[in-house]
Formats: C-alpha cells, structure tokens, sequence
C-alpha cells in the first residue's frame, strides 16, 4: 500500500510544507511505511498526480493536504478509482466538507488517519467534466465569493474587507436573477436568489443549507432561495446559513433530485466545492463514479 502525500503550498494563510513534510517522515519511517510526498506548483497539479496514481493501478491512500480546493483537486483525479482512497489532511481555512464529521478536528491527526483508519463509499456531484463532493452554488453567493480574490490585490485590502466590498458590489448590481430549471420532469421558471446543490452539508466557511443531505445516500438535495428584496436578503440569508428554510416555505423550496439543468440568461459563475467554474446551461447530477474516502476510526458523519 502506497501513502501519497499531495501537498499544496498556497492552501491556508501561509505556506505548510515543511511542517507537514516533517510530521509525515516522523510518522511513516519508523512505520515502515512505503510514502511519498509530492508539492503542487500550479493548479491543477494534485488532480494530475492524483490520476496518475489512478492510471497505475497499484493500491493508494491519497492524502489531500490543504483545503477545500486540494480536496476538490485530489477528487477529480481519484473518481471513480478503485484502487484509491482519499482523505483530507488538515492544511487549508475553511475545511468545510469534513464538517460533516462530529470531530472534524481528528482530520489534524495524521496518527489516525495512518492507524487502520474506517472507510465509506461517498457519492460525487458532477457539473460537466468537474467533479465536487460537497456543494454546488449558483446566484449571490457565487458571485461574491468569485469577486473576492480579484478585490485583494487593491493595496490595504483584507480578507474580510475584500468580502465586505464584494458583497456591497454584487449587491447593488441585483440580488436576484432569472433562470430556467428542469429537475424530475418539471420545468421551474423563475428568479432566484441563490440555488445550492448539497451533497454535504457545509460551506462557505460555515453555511449549513440543507442539514439533511448526507453524501452516501444517493441523491442530491436541491435547495432554491425565492427572490426577495435587498430590505430582505440580510435575514434570509441568515436563515440559509442556519438551514431553517422549513421555517419559511414560501421563500425556500428543498427539491431531493439526483439531476437538475439549470439555465442562465447569460454566462454565470459556479461554484464547485470552492472552485470557480462557468456556464450558461449547466448540468448538476449525481455522479455513476463514488469516492472511497478514509477517516480515522471512530468518527461519525452525518450526525
């Protein structure tokens, strides 16, 4: 058995290498351990990697060192492969898939993930040729988050100050849009506000829309945000983040569903477990890949 270590250095608030790099050689050596640890240089290196672990056929457990991104990057090129498994070390800021997990913090212990770890088979969202585990957005949200990084490269802008000024950008450009959806034989025409596609549960560095959707079941849960006002999208918002759409069915609709097209008036951004892609007629369905994903032992998801 193969330990790949795929290390992405831009992941989180600084550079991790040498730190993960040194734990892994202090765990694996006395181990016996057959290892490697690879550093991605550009994006899209892990998915590379990850695919050629894949093609070779040989047994591996993949580590995804950083965020939500690597994660994103080492699922695109393990889908569908049986002789890999992934897990998510601990590198990034928002780690929001492993939320799902009643200790997401046991994903910094690379002792358990080493140590006879538990094992799942999870369901994959596929948009295209992409690949995501756990949540696929459209609408406000999407468009912020996207607008983001291009607003941190103005001198004395934040992080949070970069997110602040997107959100007021895209506010004031128009909360809602049209769009024309087809999910289970229904045509569903209409403007929105923001429309989330849930395998998993967590996003966003804490947005929880559907609290229900566990990613081995099967299905897809479709969450739809009704057109509301800028007076409005404040406490919506807040509601969505919380999950609470059961509590305002004329603003929210939960659609269980394992296939929707959604169609745009124009290009629009979609984000992809974190990752920036675009469309205009965009597919969102329940992968015929799974992901074998590790875990250290005892923990429970979806609880």
């Amino acid at each position: 058995m193969k330990h790949l270590f795929l290390i992405n250095p831009a992941a989180g608030k600084y550079d991790h290498t040498a730190q993960i790099t040194q734990k892994v050689r202090a765990l694996c050596e006395p181990r016996g351990l057959d290892y490697a640890i690879r550093v991605s240089k550009q994006p899209g290196d892990c998915t590379r990697m990850a695919r050629e672990a894949a093609a070779s056929g040989s047994p591996a457990r993949i580590y995804a060192c950083g965020g939500d991104g690597t994660l994103n990057e080492v699922v695109n090129g393990a889908a569908g492969a049986d002789n890999l498994a992934v897990t998510h070390f601990l590198g990034g800021s928002g780690n929001d898939f492993i939320k799902i997990f009643h200790k997401p913090e046991a994903f910094e212990d690379l002792q358990a993930l080493l140590d006879d770890p538990d094992e799942t088979m999870l369901d994959l969202i596929q948009v295209g040729e992409d690949y995501g585990v756990n949540i696929v957005s459209m609408g406000i949200d999407a468009r912020i988050g996207t607008q983001i990084q291009s607003l941190k490269r103005l001198p004395l802008l934040t992080g949070h100050g970069a997110y602040n000024l997107s959100t007021v950008v895209n506010l004031l450009k128009g909360i809602h849009r049209h769009y024309r959806l087809e999910v289970d034989g229904e045509t569903i025409d209409d403007r929105f506000t923001l429309m989330a596609v849930c395998n998993g549960r967590f996003y966003g560095g804490g947005y929880q829309p559907v609290p229900e959707a566990m990613p081995d079941d099967g299905k897809l849960e479709l969450l739809l945000v009704k057109k509301v006002s800028i007076l409005q999208v404040a406490g919506i918002i807040g509601k969505y983040k919380q999950g609470l759409y059961r509590q305002y069915p004329t603003l929210f609709r939960r659609i269980s569903t394992d296939r929707v097209v959604i169609h745009c008036d124009k290009q629009e951004v979609i984000n992809l477990d974190g990752e920036a892609r675009w469309g205009k007629d965009v597919e969102i369905k329940l992968s015929d890949h799974k992901l074998r994903f590790f875990y250290p032992r005892g923990l429970q998801y979806g609880v």
